[in-house]
């Protein structure tokens, strides 16, 4: 053979590996992560597709062929047949009728031939058979399926440079944490989104970071965990001074994380959501009501300790960077500096998606030094006359309660004692004058002193 044949037959070889694993280095991933776990794998592959049908064996981690399609409105996907990695049942079918090596307990090896793999079957040399695996089996490499292996049929309109595909997959998610510096009446606000992949691949991948409420019906019984593989992988990435990109999609937000990133066993990614920004923040301490949202007031004449829930309030007007940023759902940290400038963490909450322009409003806690007692002071039933003839008799129960609240700080706080309850009902006497919020809730502001207290009474009617 002259060294031009040897060249061409090189070449040709080469080739046919090219077309048969075409997911090199020239391949491109993109992932919109959900945060139920489902991400939207997207692939462009350096596969060129002729006019009419093509056949491709292609690598695809994680790819259920139910939901693959490609974005490409040239080409339509005609079917797609999936073999998953080998389990050690798959590799003794595969070797049905071969006789294979088995290392045994004592660290010796044992040869038989396979008869079946389920239920397992083997002859020994002497032609006895075993009903059980002999010890570990050793596979050759031709038996053993490393990696997922995709029989695709791809229509094509037209002739096409590349390939593009996407699917839906299971196995990654992701969560917003936010940090708030509380500085008096400013609050410095910073946001970051951390990735964590169970199942899901990628080298180089771009990712999109998906937030909005999005149904899910297929596998609707499937939790995060359930539809992830029990390996652990993490996105690889370094999280640089850039910050994400944020667009509106449909009913969703969608964050582009900047650069590209790998993902790989436990390295995980943050990446900053938006620069640093301060806003102002309204601090508010609240004792919620007693009254039960349905039915009637209980008769309960012992004192009762009454939670101080400490609610702050984050302004975000319009037309300003951080009011016109919608936010996706996450965690808040609340921050503040001691007498020494080292911050703690004085409160968490949770926060639901934020359109732009609404305030941030957050239940973090329950104050140390404002603490309250309720107590019932009267309470009476009586029967009232029907409204016309025929219809049932009325009730009212008429309800007193007397509040108590102590301030052990040194500076006087202003707290709001809120009482709230559906349908008819109305607050007959207090004395401090109510403020009606809703149709539904009352709130009474009170002043207590540094280091005192201060007591509101207040009685309640309600009617059915």
């Amino acid at each position: 053979m002259t060294m031009f044949n040897v060249q061409c037959s090189m070449i040709s070889v080469l080739a046919a590996l090219v077309l048969a694993f075409p997911l090199t280095s020239a391949a491109q991933t993109s992932l919109s992560i959900y945060r139920d776990g489902r991400v939207v794998v997207r692939r462009t592959l350096p596969q060129a597709l002729q006019q009419g049908r093509n056949n491709l064996t292609l690598r695809l981690e994680a790819l259920d062929p139910a939901t693959l399609f490609s974005p490409d409105t040239s080409v339509s996907v005609s079917s797609a047949t999936v073999r998953y990695p080998s389990t050690s049942t798959d590799a003794l079918a595969n070797a049905v009728g071969q006789t294979l090596s088995f290392v045994r307990a004592k660290g010796d090896t044992i040869r038989a031939t396979v008869v079946r793999a389920d239920p397992p079957q083997f002859k020994l040399s002497d032609g006895r058979l075993l009903l059980g695996l002999p010890g570990e089996a050793l596979f050759s490499t031709e038996l053993v399926r490393t990696s997922p292996e995709a029989q695709v049929v791809l229509d094509a309109s037209r002739a096409r440079q590349r390939t593009e595909l996407a699917y839906i997959a299971q196995g990654a998610t992701w969560e917003a944490l936010y940090q708030v510096i509380l500085t008096g009446a400013r609050a410095q606000v910073t946001a970051t989104a951390t990735v964590t992949s169970q199942s899901i691949r990628g080298d180089s991948a771009d990712v999109q970071l998906v937030a909005g409420s999005i149904q899910r019906t297929r596998n609707k019984g499937m939790g995060v965990e359930e539809a992830q593989a029990p390996a652990a992988f993490y996105i690889r990435g370094r999280a640089d001074e850039r910050t994400a990109t944020e667009q509106a999609v449909g009913e969703t937000h969608v964050y582009q994380l900047p650069g590209r990133l790998t993902i790989e066993p436990n390295v995980p990614v943050t990446t900053a959501l938006f620069p640093r920004t301060s806003a102002p923040v309204v601090q508010e301490l609240i004792v919620p009501g007693v009254l039960p949202w349905r039915g009637w007031m209980p008769q309960n004449p012992e004192p009762n300790r009454a939670p101080v829930q400490v609610w702050y309030t984050i302004k975000r007007a319009a037309k300003t960077s951080f009011g016109d940023r919608p936010l996706p759902a996450g965690t808040v940290q609340l921050y503040q500096a001691d007498s020494s400038g080292r911050v703690q963490l004085i409160g968490e909450a949770s926060n639901d998606h934020t359109a732009p322009g609404r305030d941030l409003r957050l239940q973090s806690g329950d104050a140390f030094d404002v603490t309250a007692e309720r107590v019932q002071t009267d309470w009476n039933q009586e029967q009232l006359p029907p409204i016309r003839r025929g219809m049932p008799n009325r009730q009212r129960v008429t309800a007193a309660y007397r509040v108590t609240i102590t301030n052990a700080k040194a500076e006087a706080v202003n707290v709001d004692v809120r009482e709230a309850h559906f349908g008819s009902w109305k607050i007959i006497e207090s004395s401090v004058p109510p403020e009606k919020l809703s149709s539904t809730e009352s709130r009474f502001r009170v002043a207590v002193p540094a280091g005192g207290e201060a007591t509101l009474t207040y009685t309640v009617q309600i009617e059915q």
